[in-house]
């Protein structure tokens, strides 16, 4: 099978961070490949940087689906798009967010999650919320460190991130910690050594599950709510097209 990660920003070594994640927890006979645009904001950090990473997002799976990838990875905490997303895609389209909800209340029955910056903690809250987890989560933590950061000056980014994993467990009673950004996938192991509870990353929660549904032979509804967007016609593809132009 051949699965697809988005990084929906355009830093690539944050793709390039996710893609090896990824690769780690990958089957055999599983093939991984990444990409991310070259014209959405450099980090999403928010709901306008979200709301611009979307189209290029959007184009990348059309891209996927002619090449036949089977399914895609959302890498970004936010679950960008994913509903549109999974309009556009034939296989399973996987939010690292929702995946990584899912495995903290398959493995725990309360957890936390630890993110970025606290403009992060509202969006991820309904997020959860939206999930149907909002009874299991028991705090959004930030770190207060921006998204780049956790590139830019590791050593700080871990010291924080086992802080707040360990105000999380005796304040919160958190019995698992998820990781709110997928440029954190690479320090999974080490917090969960260091701090003795269960640490998710979304990233290789993600690519498992997507392996389980591409294996099992599940694919994306296409009745009703995902089914494939509606052919406008000729006119509003004009306008479409006139606007791209007068935009640049």
């Amino acid at each position: 099978m051949h699965i697809r990660l988005i990084n929906p920003n355009s830093t690539a070594s944050m793709t390039s961070q996710a893609l090896e994640s990824a690769l780690r927890v990958a089957s055999a006979g599983t093939r991984v490949t990444a990409v991310n645009p070259t014209c959405s904001p450099v980090s999403i950090e928010g709901s306008l940087d979200e709301a611009l990473a979307v189209p290029d997002m959007l184009s990348e799976i059309r891209k996927g689906e002619e090449q036949n990838v089977d399914a895609y990875v959302i890498a970004c905490f936010d679950d960008p798009g994913l509903h549109a997303a999974r309009e556009v895609a034939r296989g399973p389209v996987i939010g690292i967010c929702q995946a990584a909800v899912q495995v903290a209340m398959t493995i725990s029955r309360r957890f936390s999650v630890v993110t970025t910056l606290p403009r992060s903690v509202p969006i991820i809250e309904d997020i959860v919320q939206a999930y149907g987890a909002g009874h299991h989560c028991r705090a959004v933590r930030a770190i207060d460190l921006p998204v780049l950061g956790l590139e830019e000056d590791p050593d700080t980014a871990e010291r924080l991130l086992i802080e707040a994993i360990e105000r999380a467990k005796v304040e919160d009673r958190a019995e698992t910690i998820i990781l709110g950004c997928a440029g954190m996938s690479r320090l999974c192991e080490r917090l969960t050594e260091v701090t003795g509870v269960p640490v998710i990353d979304g990233v290789t929660a993600a690519l498992k599950i997507a392996e389980a549904l591409v294996g099992a032979g599940y694919s994306t509804s296409k009745v009703n709510g995902y089914n494939y967007p509606r052919q406008k016609g000729q006119g509003t593809a004009s306008v479409q097209r006139e606007c791209l132009v007068a935009n640049g």
